[in-house]
């Protein structure tokens, strides 16, 4: 089953893991959205700032896909939201996780946040303390 992914943290220097993980997501084909501190692409996949997000929220919302495979079929809501954020960075972002209730968050090594655990919790949005890149090469995505 194919999960709608966000990245959140996303770089645009091949060398990230976020970087990577979009690609092997995309790969997977996983239908992929991101943000990051620059606006630009990769793999194909528009890196948008939280300032665009911010402004227009409607970016991160489920569209009909404009890909006749549907490998970018965004019709769903966003299932994963994975974190390439340290805890201090994440906090602008926890009201807009929350508000587009993904099923999961996924905080990656470097990533983990009591804090934020305790806010999806009462959101009663499970999260992953697990690294995107070993459960898509395991199958435990």
């Amino acid at each position: 089953m194919l999960k709608p992914t966000l990245v959140l943290g996303a770089s645009l220097k091949p060398n990230r893991y976020s970087h990577i993980a979009i690609h092997r997501l995309k790969n997977y084909g996983h239908p992929v959205r991101a943000i990051g501190l620059v606006a630009g692409t990769v793999a194909g996949v528009p890196l948008e700032t939280f300032e665009k997000v911010e402004a227009n929220p409607s970016l991160l919302k489920p569209t009909a896909t404009d890909d006749p495979k549907g490998v970018e079929d965004m019709s769903q809501p966003i299932d994963t939201v994975t974190l390439y954020l340290n805890p201090k960075r994440q906090q602008p972002y926890y009201s807009m996780i929350i508000n587009l209730a993904p099923k999961r968050v996924i905080f990656n090594p470097g990533t983990e946040n009591p804090e934020f655990y305790r806010l999806l919790d009462k959101a009663g949005i499970s999260y992953e303390i697990a690294c995107t890149l070993v459960l898509l090469a395991s199958n435990q995505y």
